[in-house]
């Protein structure tokens, strides 16, 4: 994950865990996707207890990562507005100060 966004200039490390919270998100996350999955693989398409569950830690597995930085966008968005036009604000407001 970059230090700053490329476009804003917004600091995605404002202080030390600050994305503690997101670990709460993307276990939210997890297990209502989890219960829903192996209930549908279960019960809709006729798998056995243990073939669902498996078949859910095969695509947890696969999709980690993307949980983890869906958790870490949705956390920064509640802790941070945004703010669409602060970069072309803060051009105007240098070119008037330096010419």
């Amino acid at each position: 994950m970059p230090d700053r966004c490329h476009s804003c200039r917004q600091d995605f490390w404002p202080e030390p865990g600050f994305y503690y919270g997101a670990m709460f998100i993307s276990y939210i996350l997890s297990a209502f996707f989890s219960i829903g999955f192996v209930l549908f693989v279960h019960w809709v398409l006729g798998w056995s207890t243990s073939g669902s569950f498996f078949a859910l830690i095969l695509v947890s597995a696969v999709c980690f990562v993307y949980v983890f930085r869906l958790a870490r966008s949705i956390w920064i968005s509640v802790n941070v507005k945004y703010q669409p036009g602060i970069m072309d604000q803060e051009k105007a407001s240098a070119s008037k100060r330096y010419g």
